[in-house]
């Protein structure tokens, strides 16, 4: 009996120690591993914040270029048909789109639908604009065409994608 009770003198004083040590160390590893992680977001951020930010002056800049005011003011109507103006417009406008589209990567889903549906918005006014003339039409015609449905429509999914990329971007300010 008398065995017993010094093996549990010297285990019960060991064991108390050996579980202090392993909270002691378990605490300790917690720590690190929360420090490792700050660090690496902090990296992570310095690297990604810049790549958002070009995301975002890119995605302004293409929206503003798809604005059908500013594509028939680069394309010159002059000597085209209407047809021809259509086509034109829809190719460069497509070609923006397709230039810009991996940087839906660094956009919520809800802000690349927003650019998304601004896109399509610009297809229907040019097709709408294409529609209500005749086949004789110049390029002349096509671009007043234009500019009346964009003043009946007032760009309002260009604007709302506008203001949703910027709002993501002050998230980060």
């Amino acid at each position: 009996m008398e065995y017993l009770v010094d093996l549990l003198k010297i285990l019960l004083p060991a064991g108390i120690v050996l579980y202090g040590m392993y909270l002691v160390v378990v605490s300790f590893l917690s720590k690190e591993r929360e420090r490792t992680l700050v660090e690496l977001k902090t990296q992570n951020s310095q690297t990604v914040l810049p790549i958002r930010l070009q995301a975002a002056e890119r995605i302004c800049l293409f929206l503003e270029r798809i604005t059908p005011n500013n594509l028939v003011r680069r394309s010159n109507p002059g000597g085209l048909t209407a047809g021809e103006l259509h086509t034109l417009l829809l190719v460069e406008m497509r070609e923006e789109f397709n230039h810009n589209f991996s940087q839906q990567v660094y956009f919520s889903e809800e802000t690349w639908e927003a650019v998304k549906r601004a896109v399509e918005e610009v297809t229907t006014i040019l097709n709408q604009s294409r529609q209500m003339l005749n086949d004789d039409s110049n390029g002349v015609d096509m671009a007043k065409a234009i500019f009346a449905q964009t003043l009946e429509r007032k760009n309002d999914a260009i604007s709302y994608a506008l203001k949703q990329v910027k709002s993501e971007i002050q998230i980060y300010f």
